[in-house]
């Protein structure tokens, strides 16, 4: 099984070369679970500048709409309601996993800039042997050198072009509270998926991405977060709401 490791200064630009190595580089396996076959690697993609624009890439599946409840999920845990009210509904969310650990890492961080114990771990061993669709995230562990706070995810499984941006963005964002907690400044993010890869159903969305990304300047397959792409995010927030309400009726919570 492959290794693979790409790195830029910004998230889009680390996006687009993972992109670019996994179309060319991974292994072509089955997938019996899912009747197809899938590219496959294990990949690290190291983002030097995390929160340096621009922010926000094109080749991404969804659009304001979706990258703003995706960040509320992970950081405000929005729809932590929903877990275990039906058999068809989540049995965890990524935010409820790690929220009860960040108080401790927080903690942890602020006795001792130096540790290597600021960890949370999102496997439930005896809810993910048992489930369909086990928790993909596996780990987020922080450390504070040189005055920033640095941070390293460990997926299981990770869809490139599906669930990748969206992951390592809210991510990210989880990393710059995390900063401004404890005074210090956003280091490097560094996410390593075991299995990175794409389905074959996507395999002519990742030729189309890769031919994008090879034909045409950075510039044009990018957007600036701040002053631009979180204006449309957030006026997204009401429609949100409105939705996690009218869920919160249909289950009663």
């Amino acid at each position: 099984m492959k290794e693979i490791f790409v790195e830029g200064k910004t998230l889009p630009e680390a996006y687009h070369k993972a992109i670019i190595a996994l179309r060319k580089d991974g292994d072509l396996v089955e997938c019996p679970a899912y009747d197809q076959k899938q590219k496959e690697a294990s990949i690290t993609v190291f983002v030097k500048e995390p929160c340096m624009e621009p922010r926000i890439s094109k080749l991404m599946i969804g659009g304001p709409h979706e990258l703003q409840q995706y960040e509320m999920e992970i950081l405000d845990g929005i729809l932590d309601f929903i877990i275990g009210k039906s058999e068809t509904l989540w049995e965890y969310t990524y935010h409820d996993r790690y929220a009860h650990q960040l108080d401790f890492v927080v903690n942890e961080l602020k006795r001792d800039p130096f540790t290597r114990r600021a960890i949370m771990n999102l496997r439930n061993f005896d809810v993910d042997s048992s489930n369909n669709d086990p928790a993909c995230l596996q780990s987020i562990q922080y450390f504070i050198r040189d005055d920033k706070l640095h941070c390293k995810i460990l997926f299981r499984s990770n869809d490139l072009p599906e669930a990748f941006y969206f992951n390592a963005f809210a991510l990210i964002r989880l990393q710059e509270k995390v900063a401004d907690e404890l005074g210090v400044s956003v280091g490097t993010y560094t996410h390593r998926s075991n299995s990175m890869h794409a389905y074959e159903k996507n395999f002519d969305l990742l030729d189309g991405f890769v031919a994008s990304i090879e034909s045409k300047e950075f510039e044009e397959l990018c957007y600036d977060y701040k002053g631009f792409y979180k204006d449309m995010m957030e006026e997204e927030i009401p429609s949100i709401m409105d939705m996690v309400n009218k869920k919160k009726i249909q289950y009663g919570v």
